[in-house]
């Protein structure tokens, strides 16, 4: 039976606000920083799409600064993520944003000096995108590490705000920058915006992680691991899948927005840049809202509203020939967008157990960015041969489609389950020397079962499946001895010894649920549990004749 206390507390984080995780101060700092760099992110680009259209203003060419920006992430992402996971995020982020500060300075000299063009924009906005794929992951899972979990809802969703405030300023700032400054100007201000993030990370010492004992995971180890765990985690899955469904469309009024504004329209930089704004202003208006849609209508529900909300949108960009229609549907877009993403970012974070939180949250940015960019492709495309109304109908139809073929997968809420490591396992009992990378590892675990259970015993142990999977075993199976009725073997292999003491303490307390459950149809006090190590040949043992 449920605890009501349980209950109680889950309620309470579902109506908390955003604000609630600014009662800690680490998380408060990093914050304000963000907001800054993200400001100076937005205004860039707001200026390179802009840009663009002065350069190169054909409709595939102008949605390429999308897919320069958005591309990286899918290219990116999952080895940041890896990466992520092994080494202290802290330094981690301190290095690359020095190096993504370096590069934007570069880029606002060319500009600013009239070397650009369309190509050499590309390239820079491609550049600045894979510094954000490679730090995003870091940036996220280090949310567990400013607050407590009760309060990582709410921190989501703040993050979510503070994205929004920026998308809101920035891009406005932009536009005026840009008329009052020349464009060159927003360039400068993205890069000296970076030392805000820089200074607080230097300022935050997060609190010290309790060690494993164990070397950290080689590269290319770590994302097989990662894409194993995702296989067989259905909570993340589900995720991403419904995560698809949504920025593939969604991602037609970021790509097509320049234009609109300037040929639907017939406006200037000013009126982009205000039209960008709209959406931010939006976002945080459902920021506000958002404990209370989130109580009324589950995530679920809210993905679909937000999906529909979307779809009204893009039919009003692909209408609007006066700027207050394009206003309207881009505060729209901003309130369907944060709804929907704060939705998806807290259904992944509940997902996952902080093992493999980066490179959990590495997939789903590269889903995100790899539906942003595919997308973006298709709706340039679409553009040039239909034309930009077509292009935006399209776009709300295969919206609203995806909210009925994506629906039967399900979203976690905030409370999620506990992930905690339980290591309740023992260590094991060794009679030879198994180095660390001396592998495969066969386990066996032994049940005796009575007859009449058996049945339920197979059902329940299907289960430990998914489980032993995700954790990093393969090759799992489960045997009947043919000549003892009751006798039951479980087996997995794990690639090698070290990486089946890192499953020990990958275990978590839901796990454990799971696992203990399966005594109950056990007749002995204890399963057995046998390790096995690939035998090693030395060079004098022959072959006998």
């Amino acid at each position: 039976m449920a605890n009501p206390d349980d209950k109680t507390a889950a309620a309470a984080e579902r109506r908390a606000s955003p604000w609630t995780a600014f009662r800690h101060r680490a998380f408060t700092v990093v914050w304000i920083a963000t907001v800054v760099a993200n400001v100076g992110t937005w205004m860039y680009n707001a200026a390179s799409g802009w840009l663009m259209t002065s350069l190169n203003p054909d409709p595939l060419t102008v949605s390429l600064v999308q897919v320069a920006s958005s591309l990286p992430m899918f290219l990116f992402a999952l080895p940041a993520g890896a990466v992520a996971d092994t080494v202290d995020k802290r330094r981690f982020l301190i290095g690359a944003e020095i190096v993504v500060t370096i590069i934007a300075a570069i880029s606002a000299i060319l500009v600013w000096l009239d070397l650009i063009n369309p190509s050499v924009l590309l390239l820079f906005t491609f550049l600045l995108g894979a510094g954000a794929a490679f730090t995003a992951p870091a940036w996220q899972s280090i949310v567990p590490q400013l607050v407590p979990k009760q309060d990582l809802a709410p921190a989501v969703a703040s993050n979510g705000v503070g994205v929004n405030i920026s998308r809101a300023i920035g891009p406005a700032l932009g536009g005026v920058v840009i008329g009052a400054l020349g464009i060159a100007a927003p360039f400068w201000i993205n890069a000296l915006s970076n030392f805000a993030v820089i200074g607080a990370l230097l300022w935050w010492r997060p609190p010290a992680a309790q060690g494993s004992g164990l070397p950290p995971e080689r590269l290319m180890g770590a994302m097989v691991i990662g894409f194993r765990h995702a296989r067989y985690n259905p909570n993340l899955r589900a995720t991403l899948i419904r995560a698809v469904a949504f920025f593939f469309f969604a991602s037609a009024y970021w790509a097509l927005l320049p234009l609109v504004a300037r040929d639907q329209i017939a406006g200037g930089p000013e009126l982009y840049g205000i039209l960008l704004g709209a959406i931010g202003i939006g976002a945080i208006v459902g920021a506000f809202a958002l404990p209370w849609m989130k109580g009324a209508l589950g995530p679920d529900r809210l993905v679909a509203a937000g999906t529909l909300g979307t779809a009204v949108s893009l039919l009003l960009l692909g209408i609007a020939h006066h700027s207050a229609l394009g206003l309207t549907a881009c505060v729209i877009a901003g309130i369907s967008w944060i709804a929907v993403l704060s939705s998806l970012n807290v259904s992944v974070q509940v997902a996952l157990p902080d093992w493999v939180r980066g490179r959990g949250l590495a997939l789903f940015v590269t889903v995100f960015f790899g539906a942003m960019t595919a997308g973006s492709v298709l709706w340039g495309q679409l553009a040039s041969a239909l034309g930009l109304p077509v292009a935006h109908i399209i776009a709300a139809a295969g919206a609203v489609a995806g909210i009925a073929l994506t629906w039967r997968w399900k979203l976690q809420g905030g409370e999620g389950v506990d992930l905690a490591p339980s290591m309740h396992w023992p260590a094991p009992v060794l009679a030879i020397d198994a180095d660390a990378d001396r592998g495969p590892v066969l386990v066996t675990i032994e049940y005796r079962i009575a007859p009449e259970r058996r049945e339920a015993f197979l059902r329940a142990i299907r289960n430990l499946e998914q489980q032993r999977r995700r954790d990093g075993a393969y090759s799992w199976d489960v045997f009947e001895d043919a000549a003892e009725t009751g006798r039951f073997l479980e087996t997995f292999m794990v690639a090698s010894w070290l990486e089946h003491l890192r499953q020990h303490q990958r275990v978590t307390n839901a796990d454990r649920v799971v696992q203990d459950s399966l005594r109950e149809f056990d007749a002995a006090a204890e399963p057995k549990v046998t390790h096995f190590v690939a035998a090693t040949f030395s060079s004098s043992v022959g072959t006998s004749h």
